[in-house]
């Protein structure tokens, strides 16, 4: 069993691979504008759990995993290229919702931002400008 640290590098290594196979390599419409959000082996290296996501969200979460999965022996063919491993982990494919969730998180501060403004309500946040010019506190 390698290391935390080989471990991390080996899923770092294979991450920066598949964002170039994925990229240069692949020519399925379906993978288009498909990133890679994360990569994370078992400590046996028998599997790699492939994050992905998608500008087009979640409506093509099924249309991307399946050009994956159909693409996954290609692709962990290029992989074993690279990657010097004695045995290349199996690829499963998994979709990450963790932008679409950001987002939404992001909208509802900016509403909740917006709330505050339109009712006069100071806000918590600090002010920058607050301090402007006053480096020395024995004013």
């Amino acid at each position: 069993m390698p290391s935390e640290i080989r471990l991390k590098r080996i899923q770092d290594q294979i991450k920066q691979v598949l964002i170039e196979i994925l990229d240069g390599k692949v020519n399925d419409p379906r993978l288009e504008q498909v990133y890679i959000t994360d990569v994370s082996i078992d400590r046996e290296l028998d599997f790699a759990n492939i994050y992905v996501s998608a500008l087009g969200g979640a409506d093509q979460a099924q249309e991307v995993l399946d050009g994956l999965q159909k693409a996954s022996g290609f692709i962990r063919y290029n992989l074993s290229q690279v990657v010097k491993l004695r045995v290349m982990p199996k690829l499963r494919f998994y979709w990450d919702d963790t932008p679409e969730r950001a987002e939404r998180i992001e909208a509802l501060f900016e509403v909740i931002r917006q709330e505050r403004e339109s009712s006069g309500e100071p806000s918590n946040e600090p002010d920058i400008n607050e301090h402007e010019g006053h480096d020395d506190i024995s004013d």
